[in-house]
């Protein structure tokens, strides 16, 4: 045991395995080694936020077809028309989502008090629309002040197809 470990060990130092870590080699490959890493890292990543914004729009499919058999899709041209058009039964002061949002979900919005709300777009805000809770909350929050009621799972996958996009 102890010769086949000693051969072992004798071919991976001169195979470099077992090299030193400060050797000019090593120092010269570890940023090759830290870019790929994070590249890796970046890409689980995306993966991870992709999927995130999947799962809702498949959630919202799912209800979207359950109260409508003959739901086809979501359209981000109709998610565009739901974000632009103003409604009668919410607030008065927001009768629309671009009361608040930018009729460009890629340039920031403000609520009527002020306070600065970042771009809906996910091209430029790639955080948006990750955690479900959130999505949830904002949704029902928003709806209540624009529509005056939840919005439907059709109007939540139009609006967020149409944001994807952006």
């Amino acid at each position: 045991m102890n010769e086949r470990f000693s051969k072992r060990s004798a071919t991976a130092r001169q195979s470099g395995a077992m090299s030193n870590p400060n050797s000019e080699e090593a120092i010269m490959n570890a940023p090759k080694s830290r870019l790929l890493l994070a590249v890796a890292l970046a890409l689980a990543s995306v993966t991870v936020v992709a999927a995130a914004r999947d799962d809702l729009l498949t959630g919202y499919a799912t209800t979207a077809k359950k109260a409508d058999p003959a739901f086809a899709g979501f359209s981000a041209t109709r998610g565009e028309a739901f974000h632009r058009k103003s409604f009668a039964g919410g607030k008065a002061a927001t009768p629309a989502c671009t009361s608040c949002h930018s009729t460009d979900p890629r340039t920031a919005g403000r609520t009527p008090t002020g306070k600065a709300i970042d771009p809906l777009a996910v091209s430029v805000n790639p955080g948006r629309y990750t955690d479900p809770a959130k999505v949830d909350k904002w949704f029902k929050r928003n709806c209540n002040e624009v529509l005056g009621r939840e919005c439907t799972p059709q109007e939540k996958g139009d609006w967020l197809s149409f944001m994807l996009s952006q």
